[in-house]
């Protein structure tokens, strides 16, 4: 069975047993979580699509590990005014197992 699943403004295809990286969530290593935004359900050839999400579904994941991606540099220039601006941005992460996929596909 595969979902798509909404978490922190993104879509996210998953199957049972997936890691994948979401925004930061606030909670801790080794914590369930459970996503009820599932805006699609499939199993093999049977499919729902949600209006906008679908009813009594939901994914349940761990959360593995929490950390923050390599570093972007943000530079902004403006020419002849010797205007500049130099940044660095982390962005944080969850790593989060999907254990289970709930739902009904008929």
């Amino acid at each position: 069975m595969e979902a798509i699943i909404k978490t922190g403004g993104h879509q996210y295809r998953v199957k049972e047993g997936d890691t994948i990286k979401v925004q930061k969530i606030d909670q801790e290593v080794g914590t369930k979580v459970k996503f009820d935004e599932v805006l699609l359900l499939k199993d093999g050839e049977k499919v729902i699509v949600g209006n906008p999400k679908v009813e009594n579904a939901y994914v349940e994941g761990t959360i593995k590990e929490q950390g923050r991606e390599k570093k972007i540099i943000v530079f902004f220039y403006r020419h002849k005014t010797r205007n500049k601006k130099k940044q660095g941005h982390r962005q944080p992460y969850t790593l989060v197992t999907i254990d289970k996929i709930v739902g009904e596909v008929s």
